[in-house]
């Protein structure tokens, strides 16, 4: 099965970092629109960063110059640099994307595909 497994989660104080990461796990030959989701408790799930195949983002209002997502295509990896964490910013982080699967004969494009997540936790 192909899979994408988030890393990097713990627990910080405020105005602390942590860089997330975002891993394919099976024949994913490629990825196209990758993005960052993520939902606190008592919320509803919302979008905080996402890179198109070409490069370029786009960033919730609450994460713009905090928070900075990145790629390594050769490796099918995708990032989340988070700077100046705050409590609000408590949530399970989440990595979604558009991928090429390859299926041994054929290839398939996947669009949606999600992690199973990572916690991140804002506090003193």
């Amino acid at each position: 099965q192909v899979q994408l497994v988030e890393s990097g989660g713990g627990l910080v104080q405020p105005g602390e970092s942590l860089r997330l990461s975002c891993g394919a796990s099976g024949k994913i030959v490629s990825m196209y629109a990758v993005a960052w989701y993520r939902r606190a408790p008592g919320k509803q799930r919302e979008l905080v960063a996402r890179s198109t195949r070409t490069g370029a983002t786009n960033y919730a209002d609450s994460a713009k110059g905090r928070f900075t997502i990145s790629r390594d295509d050769t490796q099918n990896t995708v990032y989340l640099q988070m700077n100046n964490l705050k409590p609000e910013d408590t949530a399970v982080y989440y990595c979604n994307a558009d991928v090429l699967v390859d299926y041994g004969l054929l290839k398939e494009e996947v669009d949606g595909l999600w992690g199973q997540g990572t916690q991140v936790t804002v506090s003193q």
